[in-house]
C-alpha cells in the first residue's frame, strides 16, 4: 500500500513538474515575441528614418543646386528685362525723330495757316471765338465729324438739359414741361441767332475764307497721321540704331541658355554620381545601429522558434505521458496539488480515488 501510494504521489509530482514548466516556456514565448515585437518596430523606425533622411537630404542638396542656379538665371533675366526696355525706349524715341522729322514741313505749314487764320480774324474784327472747332459745327458743318458735334449738341441743349430740368421738378405737371422746353428753345434758340446775326451774317466771307485754310489744316493733320501710322508699322528698325541694344540682348539671351545647360549638367551629374554618394554616406553612418537591431531580431526570432519546439515537444510529451490519465480537467498544477493533497492526508490510495474525493469536496 505505501509503495503503491510514492507511486501515485511521484507520477502526480513528475506530472505537475511537466506543467509547470510547460508554463513557463509559454511565459517565455510571450516574452520573446513582446521584445520581437518592439524591437522589429525599432527596426523598421529605423529603416523609414534612413529612408527619409535619404529622401530629405537628397531633396535639399539638389534644390540647393538648382536654386543656385535659377538665382544666376533671374540675375541675367532680369538684366535682359531690363535691356528690352532700354532697346524699346530707344526705338520709341527714333520713331519719335522720325516722325518730327517727316512732318516737320507739315506741321510748320499748319502753323503758319493757323497765324493766318488769327491774322484775318483780328483784321477783320472777327471775335476770336469764332475760330474753333464748335462754331464751325454749328455754323459751317462740312464734315462728318462736324455733323456729328452739331447733332450732339442740339441733343444735349434740347433733349438732356431740358429734361433734366423738368425731372427737378418736385411736382411735375405737363405744363412744366412745356414751360422748360420753351425756356430752352428761347435761351438755346435764342443765343444761337444772335451768334448767327453778329458773327455768320456779319462775317460771312472771313469765315468761309477761314474755312478754306481749315479745311487745309485739317488735310495736313491727316497726312500728319498718315505718316505716323507708317513710322509705327515699318518693320525697319536698322534706320533707329539699335546694334548695341540688340547684341546686348542676344548676349543675355545666350548667357540664360548657357547657365540653363549647365544647370541641367548639374543636376545630370547629381543623379548620376552625388545622389549614390550621398545614400551611402548616409547608409554607411546608419549601418552599425541597423545592423545591431537586426542581429537581435534574428536571435530573438530564433529564440521564439526555439521556444515553440520546445512548447510543441512538452505538450505533446505531457499529452502522451499524463493528459489521458489524469483528463483535461486535472492538467493543471494546482488541481494535481489538490489530486496529491487526497493522497497524502490518506483520503484516497490511488489518483481515480483522489478524483473521487477532490470531487465530493467540491473543488473539481
Amino acid at each position: 500500500m505505501g509503495q503503491q501510494m510514492t507511486d501515485q504521489i511521484a507520477f502526480l509530482t513528475e506530472a505537475r513538474t511537466a506543467l509547470e514548466g510547460l508554463e513557463l516556456s509559454r511565459d517565455r514565448e510571450k516574452q520573446l515575441k513582446l521584445d520581437e515585437s518592439k524591437v522589429g518596430k525599432a527596426l523598421d523606425a529605423e529603416k523609414k528614418s534612413l529612408e527619409d533622411n535619404i529622401s530629405s537630404t537628397v531633396r535639399k542638396r539638389r534644390d540647393a543646386i538648382a536654386s543656385s542656379y535659377d538665382a544666376e538665371i533671374g540675375k541675367a533675366e532680369d538684366k535682359l528685362k531690363k535691356a528690352r526696355v532700354k532697346r524699346e525706349k530707344a526705338k520709341n524715341q527714333g520713331m519719335k525723330e522720325r516722325i518730327a522729322e517727316e512732318t516737320a514741313d507739315l506741321r510748320s505749314d499748319t502753323r503758319e495757316v493757323e497765324g493766318r487764320i488769327r491774322a484775318l480774324f483780328k483784321q477783320k474784327h472777327v471775335p476770336a471765338f469764332c475760330n474753333s472747332g464748335w462754331y464751325y459745327a454749328l455754323f459751317l458743318p462740312r464734315r462728318f465729324g462736324e455733323y456729328f458735334l452739331f447733332l450732339l449738341i442740339v441733343l444735349v441743349c434740347f433733349l438732356a438739359i431740358p429734361y433734366g430740368a423738368y425731372m427737378l421738378i418736385p411736382e411735375r405737371q405737363p405744363l412744366h414741361l412745356a414751360a422748360v422746353y420753351f425756356a430752352a428753345i428761347l435761351i438755346f434758340g435764342g443765343t444761337y441767332i444772335l451768334l448767327t446775326n453778329k458773327t455768320k451774317a456779319r462775317h460771312m466771307d472771313t469765315l468761309k475764307e477761314a474755312r478754306i485754310m481749315r479745311d487745309h489744316i485739317h488735310s495736313n493733320k491727316k497726312k500728319i497721321k498718315v505718316i505716323v501710322k507708317t513710322i509705327q508699322r515699318d518693320k525697319n528698325e536698322k534706320i533707329y540704331n539699335l546694334e548695341k541694344y540688340d547684341d546686348e540682348i542676344s548676349q543675355l539671351e545666350q548667357e540664360i541658355q548657357r547657365i540653363g545647360e549647365q544647370k541641367k549638367e548639374a543636376l545630370n551629374s547629381f543623379e548620376q554620381v552625388t545622389k549614390t554618394i550621398i545614400s551611402d554616406e548616409i547608409v554607411t553612418a546608419a549601418k552599425p545601429k541597423i545592423e545591431e537591431l537586426t542581429s537581435r531580431y534574428r536571435q530573438i526570432r530564433q529564440e521564439v522558434e526555439k521556444t515553440e519546439e520546445e512548447i510543441k515537444q512538452k505538450n505533446l510529451e505531457i499529452s502522451g505521458k499524463y493528459a489521458g490519465y489524469l483528463g483535461k480537467e486535472y492538467m493543471d498544477p494546482i488541481k494535481i496539488g489538490e489530486l496529491m493533497e487526497s493522497i497524502r492526508s490518506g483520503r484516497a490510495s490511488t489518483i481515480s480515488e483522489a478524483m473521487e474525493d477532490v470531487k465530493k469536496s467540491g473543488n473539481p
